[in-house]
């Protein structure tokens, strides 16, 4: 009986088909990656710098117990108009006050001081968002 070989002699007849397939595999893969990345850091850009108006609660000092003062900053574009909402919680943890601040166009920039009228003695106060119109 003779004997017949299974397997071509290794690098006579170049890759094969799936070495081939392996290949292609694994540039698609690298392809595909790489859209992804681009695509998720095009996005993230994108919402980062769409982002027209941005708050922030520098301190806040509770005056009594049915007000609490807030140091709001807000940065924006100097066309822009929106409001930023602010809220005070009890030591419960429950809404005590809110406070819907407008601002208009004209400065990039807003440093303000407001007052936030509770209906018991707050603990804490927090920026909820800011929004354009």
């Amino acid at each position: 009986m003779a004997v017949v070989r299974e397997e071509l002699p290794p690098g006579r007849y170049g890759r094969s088909a799936d070495q081939r397939a392996d290949h292609k595999l694994k540039i698609m893969g690298a392809v595909l990656g790489l859209a992804a990345v681009a695509l998720i850091g095009w996005f993230g850009y994108h919402y980062v710098a769409g982002q027209g108006v941005s708050g922030e609660i520098i301190k806040f000092k509770r005056i009594s117990a049915t007000e609490v003062e807030v140091h709001l900053e807000v940065r924006k574009d100097r066309d822009a108009t929106g409001t930023c909402t602010l809220r005070s919680l009890a030591e419960s943890g429950n809404e005590v006050g809110r406070k819907d601040v407008r601002f208009t166009p004209g400065e990039t920039r807003i440093d303000q001081i407001v007052t936030v009228r509770t209906t018991e003695s707050a603990t804490s106060t927090e920026l909820l968002g800011c929004a354009s119109d």
